[in-house]
């Protein structure tokens, strides 16, 4: 039996070894998304296939919570694997929901201790190109999985240490870059090939019962200490809700919603009222179970209250998941889910969203709420490149600024530099920054977006999924502003100016020029709170202008000095008239979300408890058919209303008129309202 001293030693040689995994993986790929973005982890799992070891800062971290077990349970459904085997996978469906969209191929490799085997080793990695419609495989207008590439269950790629010749085949020939695609999985095996070392040199000591006993009190640590960091959180039931701009079908925005409940270090996420499936890829499939990728703020709750928590599967045994089927958060059939970080990212919002009203001191404003991989396709498809993976920042809290053009609620890859990328892709950046003004303003300030310009060099393809935040924008809190919109223009203030909202594959021709703002996060506090040497400092970086600095926070700034008495005039008098923050809606406990004026337009001709009432309804067709119901019930409704609402104002008229037909087309199928004659 081992000690607590040598388990804990025996995990510190495992956390080390998915450390040298996923070292070794990035140092023999061949690919911007890998090399560059870091768009891949390696990990190590026991035989529950659970992760007993996870990088702590190397690769994407919101895969830590992942389950193994479907995909084995399919891999081996004609035969156990053996020694040197390594099973692939890119299929939600037909993985369990270990991927999460085609492009990320997912390698499980058995480990084992003479003929008994003990645990499994994994790596992923985002390819170029699996095939499908479009190149880089991922729009958010792909209607269905069929249309987004090959398709592979879990299938064994090696037998016995030797690559299946027939499986490399059908790989590569279903994708446009097949050459870069080869030589990200051979990077992995190579990763996994250490794995399976590390893991033989620590079982040569412990045996096979103590790599058990390792394990088993890796997970059981973590879940012990993450249910410590969320007792934190007062006990009880909250509620938030957002949207994404649209459906990827129609303009009809799509909502999002979670009731989140913490009891004693627990947290059960219901996501009851999330709208439908959609014809577009913005699905996410999770089977109904709480699922890695869906959950991660509360990874990062749990990280900032105990920062050193090893990352393994035992985070997930806290944490309770509802989504009802065919919803955008349990999508079933053949549903697309290319573009499913867009939903998950507003997922990280709506949970923040709720659990603020918990833990005001600790949860942050809302992020920048978007993941946007700016990809330039070569018109004859020779190349499929990341430009840049774009975020925006991260939201303000009680006690500190946003972090400035880094958000890593879902994504936490890194930036491509502008020298390797103008070394590989066929473009110029003339621009890559953080964009002034995009913050939302606060006691403390908002995380800034990002602004990225770059200059076609040849003929080829804008690919920009994800892009999010053009309608609603991130929200503030405690009188923090909401964040800045996002804004994709090709060839801004030319007569040929492009401003695109939705993003297939966008042609481009040499000498177009492409420029993305991507969103500021939201706020915290009273912007006429915050210190004015701090408004200064921001000035003087570049990230508030200096009328801005006037606006939004009373700051009256002349030939690079506070103007003190300007100033203090300034914000009094606002004071006087009440004119502080704007309106604030969703109060709680004398705090509140501040939404924006987009989402109370929104909100009042749509109002929650009117589209709590439709969900109910749709929930009793057919899944293929409700997203299309509840998208001509809206349709029927903004027809009404200004063609760019809620971004502009609808008369008062309108207004009314509108609020009228939405009440009237849901008591037409879902009844009257409870209580009412």
């Amino acid at each position: 039996m081992l000690t607590t001293v040598e388990k804990d030693v025996a995990h510190t040689r495992l956390q080390a070894a998915v450390e040298e995994m996923c070292l070794t993986l990035r140092r023999a790929s061949r690919s911007l998304y890998v090399r560059d973005a870091a768009d891949f982890a390696c990990a190590v799992a026991d035989l529950s296939g659970r992760f007993v070891a996870y990088p702590q800062d190397v690769g994407v971290s919101g895969f830590v919570g992942l389950d193994l077990t479907p995909a084995i349970e399919a891999a081996t459904a004609n035969g156990p694997l053996a020694p040197g085997d390594v099973v692939l996978t890119n299929d939600p469906y037909l993985s369990g929901g270990l991927s999460t969209h085609l492009p990320d191929v997912h390698a499980i490799a058995p480990f084992f201790d003479g003929d008994e085997l003990v645990g499994y080793g994994w790596a992923f990695v985002h390819v170029s190109d699996v095939g499908g419609r479009v190149p880089s495989s991922v729009s958010v207008l792909n209607d269905s999985v069929f249309a987004e590439g090959l398709r592979v269950p879990p299938v064994r790629y090696v037998r016995a240490g030797t690559v299946v010749p027939e499986v490399e085949a059908i790989l590569a020939a279903n994708s446009r870059t097949p050459e870069a695609n080869r030589g990200d999985l051979h990077a992995m095996l190579a990763a996994l090939d250490t794995g399976r070392r590390r893991v033989g040199e620590l079982t040569a000591d412990l045996g096979p019962a103590g790599f058990a006993d390792v394990g088993a009190f890796a997970r059981e640590q973590s879940a012990a200490r993450a249910r410590s960091a969320l007792r934190t959180l007062a006990d009880g039931t909250y509620r938030f809700e957002d949207f994404l701009d649209n459906d990827g079908v129609s303009g009809v925005p799509l909502r999002v919603v979670v009731t989140a409940t913490v009891d004693d270090g627990a947290v059960h996420l219901d996501l009851t009222g999330t709208d439908p499936q959609v014809e577009a890829a913005l699905n996410m499939v999770t089977f109904g179970r709480a699922h890695s990728w869906v959950v991660t703020r509360l990874f990062a709750i749990v990280g900032t209250l105990d920062p050193a928590v090893p990352l393994n599967g035992g985070l997930m045994d806290v944490i309770g998941f509802t989504a009802p089927e065919g919803t955008l958060l349990n999508a079933t059939g053949t549903a697309a889910t290319g573009v499913r970080h867009a939903t998950t990212s507003r997922v990280n919002d709506v949970v923040s969203g709720a659990l603020v009203q918990a833990a005001p001191e600790v949860l942050p404003a809302a992020s920048s709420g978007l993941v946007v991989p700016v990809v330039f396709a070569a018109a004859d498809g020779s190349r499929v490149d990341v430009v840049e993976p774009m975020v925006g920042g991260t939201g303000a809290r009680h006690g500190a600024d946003g972090a400035d053009g880094r958000d890593s609620g879902i994504s936490n890859l890194s930036n491509n530099p502008v020298e390797t990328v103008e070394a590989n892709v066929s473009v110029r950046v003339l621009r890559y920054a953080l964009r002034a003004d995009s913050g939302g303003a606060g006691r403390w300030r908002g995380g800034s977006g990002l602004e990225l310009e770059f200059e076609a060099l040849t003929d080829g393809g804008l690919l920009a999924r994800g892009l999010e935040r053009l309608r609603f924008r991130p929200w503030g809190f405690a009188g923090g502003r909401p964040g800045a919109l996002t804004e994709l223009v090709v060839n801004e203030g030319r007569t040929d100016e492009r401003r695109l909202s939705v993003v297939d594959v966008h042609p481009l021709r040499a000498g177009d020029r492409v420029v993305l703002r991507t969103s500021g996060a939201g706020g915290y506090g009273d912007p006429l709170e915050r210190a004015e040497q701090a408004v200064l400092a921001d000035v003087a970086a570049g990230l508030v202008t200096v009328k801005a600095a006037l606006e939004a926070y009373g700051v009256v700034v002349r030939d690079g000095v506070v103007d003190t008495a300007a100033t203090a005039a300034e914000r009094a008098g606002r004071s006087v008239s009440g004119e502080r923050t704007g309106r604030s809606v969703s109060a709680d406990g004398g705090r509140a979300h501040s939404l924006g004026p987009e989402r109370e337009r929104w909100e009042r001709v749509f109002p929650s408890v009117l589209a709590d009432r439709l969900d109910v309804y749709l929930r009793t067709l057919p899944t293929t058919t409700r997203a299309a119901r509840r998208r001509e019930i809206l349709g029927g409704v903004l027809a009404g209303l200004p063609e760019r609402f809620p971004g502009v104002p609808a008369s008062e008229a309108a207004s009314v008129a509108a609020e009228r037909a939405f009440a009237e087309a849901v008591t037409a199928v879902a009844g009257p309202t409870p209580g009412t004659a």
